[in-house]
Parts: C-alpha cells; sequence; structure tokens
C-alpha cells in the first residue's frame, strides 16, 4: 500500500488542532465532532498513520479542515504575514551597510558549514532528545565534537533508539563518503536557480516554477509537500500556503533562506524581503518570519567584516514583528544561553517551554534553539553546530542553518577544522537540476556571481548550426 506523507486530511487535522491551540483559534467545537467521528491524534514523528482513514472520516477531515481555517486567530494582528504589516511592526529595520562584500571564500565555508551542520544531525534526526543524549553518550562524543558513530555503541541501545533509517548508511562517521542529498541542501540549489533564472527581483510565482521545473515531490515534507500539491490543484500563491496546510508555521521556509542572506551581504533587510518573497508560497506568519529572521542573520554575518555574532542575532530580530511568538522564544532563548554555562541546561529548559505544545519540526521552537546554539558558542564553528544538533528537534535543518552562520563567521574554508570538511570530498550529492556531485567551492563562484546581479542569467548560447 503506498501511503503517501503529509498529505492525508486525517492526519492533517490532528495538526491543524495543534496550530489552532498555538494561535489561539476556539477549535474546541471541532475537535469534539473530529473525535466522536472517531478521529485520532496525528503521529507524533512519522509523516502519515499507518493505515487508511475511512471515505467517511477522510472527507469529514477535509471538511473540518476548511472549517478550522475560518476561525479567527487574536493573535493575527501582532504576527501578520503580509510584508508591509510586518515591516510596519519593526521599527528597527536594518539599513544596509555601505560597501560591504563577501568573497567567494567566505561563502564556501558558508556551504561547508551548511552541509556539516546538516550531516552532523541526520543520523539523529526525529530521535528524542533523551535517545540523542544516550548515543552520543555511549560512544565517547558529548556534546558531540566529531560525527556520529554506532562505534563502540552498545547493540541495546541502538535497538532502544534506532539511528533514522535513511540517513545512518550514509552520515554515521564511519560511512560518509561525500555530502549524500538532502533537503537542507537541495533548497539552496533551488535558491540559486531561482536568482541564475529571475535575478533578485523574483516573484512568488517564479519561485513556484521553479519548484515545478526542479523539484521531486518525493523529495519534498511538511508544508513544501502540501504547497506542491496545492499548485498542481490549480491554486495561485499565497493561497498555496493556507490551503489545508497545518505546518505553514513550520521550518520549511527557514531551511531556504541562506541563499537570500548570502547574496544580500551587509543588507539584511532586502535579504528578509527576498526570503519573505520565497517564504510565502508554502507558509504564513511564524513560518514566514522564521525565514525572514535567518535571512536578515546571514546576511549580517555574509561580509569579509561582519559583526560578531551577537549583532547579526540582533539583525534578525529586528525584521521579525516584536510582539510575535517568533521573537518572544528567540529572545527568551538568547537570555538563557547568557545565563548558564551548561548548554544542555539551556536546552531542557527550552524544551520545558516548547516541548508540550510545539511539535519538533515547528519553526519556533527550532528558530530559539537556533539563537541560543550561536549565542552559547560565541560563533565558534565547533561550538555551534554541537550545540544545534546536540538540543534535538529538527538536528539536520538546526545543524545547517548554524553551520551556514558560523561557516561565514570563520571567513574561509581553511578555518573550519578538518575533521568536519575532508569527508564531504568536497562532494554534494542532490536530485536538483545538474547540481550532482558539485563542489562547494563551484557553488560559492556561482553564489558569488548573483550577489552582484539583480538581473536574470543571460540564457546559454544556442547550438552551434551544423556543418
Amino acid at each position: 500500500m503506498l501511503r503517501l506523507t503529509w498529505v492525508q486530511p486525517e492526519d492533517l487535522v490532528g495538526h491543524e488542532l495543534r496550530q489552532a491551540r498555538l494561535d489561539g483559534r476556539d477549535a474546541s467545537a471541532v475537535a469534539a465532532r473530529w473525535r466522536a467521528a472517531g478521529g485520532g491524534e496525528p503521529p507524533a514523528r512519522a509523516g502519515a498513520s499507518p493505515g487508511p482513514a475511512s471515505p467517511r472520516l477522510s472527507r469529514l477531515a477535509q471538511d473540518l479542515l476548511d472549517e478550522l481555517a475560518g476561525l479567527p486567530s487574536p493573535l493575527a494582528a501582532a504576527e501578520p504575514t503580509e510584508l508591509d504589516r510586518i515591516r510596519a511592526l519593526c521599527p528597527d529595520w536594518p539599513a544596509p551597510r555601505p560597501g560591504a562584500r563577501v568573497s567567494p571564500a567566505r561563502l564556501e565555508a558558508a556551504w561547508l558549514g551548511r552541509a556539516v551542520g546538516c550531516l552532523l544531525g541526520k543520523p539523529v534526526e526525529k530521535l528524542p532528545l533523551p535517545g540523542i543524549r544516550l548515543l552520543g553518550r555511549a560512544a565517547g562524543n558529548w556534546p558531540p565534537t566529531a560525527y556520529f558513530t554506532a562505534r563502540g555503541v552498545p547493540r541495546d541501545l541502538l535497538t532502544a533508539h534506532p539511528w533514522n533509517r535513511r540517513s545512518a548508511p550514509t552520515s554515521l562517521a564511519e560511512n560518509i563518503d561525500g555530502m549524500p542529498e538532502d533537503d537542507d541542501l537541495n533548497y539552496p540549489l533551488l535558491g540559486l536557480l531561482l536568482l541564475r533564472r529571475h535575478g533578485k527581483a523574483f516573484t512568488t510565482g517564479d519561485v513556484a516554477r521553479v519548484w515545478l521545473d526542479e523539484l521531486p515531490p518525493g523529495r519534498t515534507f511538511t508544508a513544501e509537500r502540501v504547497a506542491l500539491r496545492n499548485l498542481l490543484t490549480g491554486l495561485e500563491p499565497p493561497h498555496t500556503a493556507r490551503h489545508r496546510n497545518p505546518f505553514r508555521e513550520w521550518i520549511g521556509a527557514l531551511i531556504r533562506a541562506d541563499v537570500h542572506g548570502w547574496t544580500n551581504p551587509g543588507d539584511p533587510g532586502a535579504a528578509a524581503e527576498q526570503a519573505h518573497r520565497d517564504a510565502t508560497l508554502s507558509h504564513t506568519a511564524n513560518g514566514v518570519h522564521a525565514a525572514m529572521f535567518a535571512a536578515a542573520v546571514v546576511a549580517a554575518a555574509a561580509p569579509d567584516d561582519a559583526p560578531d555574532v551577537h549583532a547579526c542575532l540582533r539583525a534578525g530580530l529586528a525584521v521579525v514583528p516584536p510582539g510575535s511568538r517568533l521573537a518572544g522564544a528567540v529572545r527568551h532563548a538568547v537570555r538563557l544561553a547568557g545565563a548558564h554555562d551548561d548548554f544542555d541546561t539551556v536546552v531542557d529548559r527550552l524544551h520545558a517551554v516548547h516541548s508540550p505544545a510545539h511539535h519538533w519540526v515547528h519553526a519556533v521552537p527550532n528558530t530559539a534553539l537556533i539563537a541560543a546554539a550561536l549565542t552559547h558558542a560565541d560563533g565558534d564553528f565547533t561550538g555551534s553546530v554541537s550545540r544545534a544538533v546536540s538540543g534535538g528537534w529538527d538536528t539536520d535543518s538546526n545543524g545547517a542553518t548554524v553551520g551556514g552562520v558560523a561557516g561565514l563567521l570563520a571567513g574561509s574554508p581553511a578555518a573550519l577544522p578538518a575533521h568536519w570538511t575532508a569527508p564531504l570530498k568536497n562532494r554534494l550529492a542532490t536530485s536538483v537540476g545538474d547540481f550532482d556531485g558539485t563542489g562547494f567551492d563551484t557553488l560559492a563562484h556561482l553564489t558569488h556571481r548573483e550577489t552582484t546581479r539583480p538581473c536574470p542569467s543571460p540564457p546559454p548560447p544556442p547550438p552551434s548550426p551544423l556543418p
């Protein structure tokens, strides 16, 4: 039986009910009808429940999703999706730094850092926090200062806390042979294609066209899979982000944001606006704010004379509505990171606040963890990726974002420890475009070209005529 994940109506209802609780919509009557009809909770970690619902329950689920979408949220005014409304709430919107530039070497360090952090987090993605800690400690690698390994880990512990089944064959230290494919690297590649084809003035519709041309649906998850489904049924952005999409405030837009920061060095505001146009294909409110935050942090860290990581984080907060849940979570995380020497204590406090209410892929807790990791490590590369992954939740995505920022701040590939970068072999696997097997040095030069060109890349020359 083909059980496609992240699109089954009977699973979407439970996720939408959780989202309603988070944004203050009164969904108690809908929840009661769902339970009375036999509907249950969505799977905690998987993308679909094991078996299909009855046709009757599936039809009810679709009706209830539409009913839930019509419930007003008391948080809407403080958490808008529209850019003009976001900017109106941000009194300290950052101005560009005149003359800021980013070198290809710095961009290569960013690409490598993103890959390293992602790869560190891949084997433990979806594992609960206690399992991640036990696996790392059993191998003598806690907090993790090298890639996870199964060597020396007791078999009973591996049975109780199995590695991510798709990632372990390519992402444990003993198995790494180049950078394996991951959506956290696929999306920067798509962003690069987007800029090459449409320039920095791209529209959300342009993002949709690139996805339809280049993004295999089987490589998408959560909000991106729903947005693609909505596109294929004829919906246009921004409705693609809203229609039966309970994942619209999850982390997917944030992991697409780095390329917008890389190509706007020293201009966090422009990076955030670019990220907004990308994000609104699939996300709303805090999901969009998280992408804008990440893009602004990256843009602030990109110039060769970048400020310290703490100033970069402040630039990120400057593009987020200050009364939003995301801004509050980031401010709280930064305070925690400054108050505790032991990062495990910071993580425990974050989980106590966020885990009871949020799915492990939601943007709010994951963005908070990103900010805490960068703050606590003071921008140090190994310290940053280690802390991000050791915090659990969406380990590979958080590791990737933090690794990209810390790579920029390190300044060059040579500044990154070789035990992290050497196993990558300057080779990236992907199903996006013609990038499979491309080196990170090549990607850095392609990205650098887009930092100064607002127009699309010229089309390839026509083939030579036959003699």
